[in-house]
């Protein structure tokens, strides 16, 4: 027998034997830091997103000025030399101007978020429902709005203590009838919704992985409040409470979870300021004279 007659050998030969498909490799662990945050703070945007937003923010906001100033003296007859303190002190016009304002913004991030990455808006926002296992939903929301008039309270009496000579710019606001029927709409309509929509669902959570949650509150709040201090520029204080406004909010919504329960002081504290000044002035009967 010759070594090809070999038993060993045949023809055709065999044919390879492909390898077993091997299980997939696990995930790798998410880097510790981020193990340690809560999952509400694990949004899909970052610190270039929210760049890009703050500068669509600005830059609609300054062309909606220039936009009403040209209004003002095409339609009102304004002079150039008066549209600003107009612009300032005229609460129907700075009303509509806000509500357009906030229009833009929630309409950009509602393009980036459900639009763009086909995600759901509100809940990847931050708005989830909110329950608890020991009182009824409804107690719980009651429990919010209750929470926020009382804090609106604690603030009103830190007003007080920290009292100021100037004269603030929001004073100037509350003269005309009509105006005032306009803030009030703004302020308890849509302020709250928008506000904490933009400063607690969109910013709140990059600031949490970037500075811990802690952190993420103190500086949330202290951007709230200084988003708000042109109104009460003048009064340290005044602008001191309300970045202690802005902290508690944010802790709401960081201890819960959701934006609902953050929206839900605000509304409470902007309806018991605003219902106060209705009444201390007989149903806006007697506003106060224009200086």
């Amino acid at each position: 027998m010759s070594e090809f007659d070999s038993p060993q050998d045949s023809w055709p030969p065999p044919e390879p034997t492909s390898p077993q498909p091997s299980a997939p490799l696990p995930e790798p662990p998410a880097p510790y830091h981020r193990r340690l945050l809560p999952d509400d703070v694990l949004t899909p945007w970052g610190w270039r997103q929210l760049l890009l937003f703050v500068i669509v923010a600005l830059a609609s906001l300054i062309l909606l000025t220039n936009v009403m100033a040209y209004g003002a003296m095409l339609w009102l007859k304004i002079k150039p030399g008066d549209l600003k303190t107009f612009l300032m002190t005229n609460a129907t016009v700075l009303s509509l101007r806000t509500a357009l304002w906030y229009a833009t913004m929630i309409a950009y991030l509602f393009v980036m978020i459900r639009l763009n990455r086909n995600l759901p808006f509100w809940r990847t926002i931050g708005w989830r429902d909110w329950r608890s296992k020991t009182m009824p939903r409804a107690a719980l929301y009651a429990l919010c709005a209750v929470g926020g008039m009382a804090l609106a309270v604690v603030v009103e009496a830190g007003s007080i203590a920290f009292r100021t000579r100037a004269k603030l710019p929001i004073e100037a606001l509350f003269h005309n009838r009509a105006g005032v029927l306009w803030l009030m709409a703004v302020g308890i309509l849509l302020a709250p919704a928008v506000e904490e929509t933009i400063f607690r669902g969109y910013l709140y959570p990059v600031l949490a992985r970037t500075l811990g949650v802690e952190g993420g509150i103190l500086a949330t709040g202290f951007l709230f409040g200084l988003m708000h201090a042109p109104q009460v520029w003048g009064g340290w204080g005044q602008i001191g409470l309300l970045v202690l406004v802005g902290i508690v909010l944010t802790y709401a919504r960081a201890r819960t979870g959701t934006v609902l329960t953050s929206w839900l002081l605000h509304l409470g504290y902007n309806t018991f300021l605003f219902a106060g000044f209705v009444i201390s002035t007989g149903g806006l009967r007697h506003l106060p004279p224009a200086h």
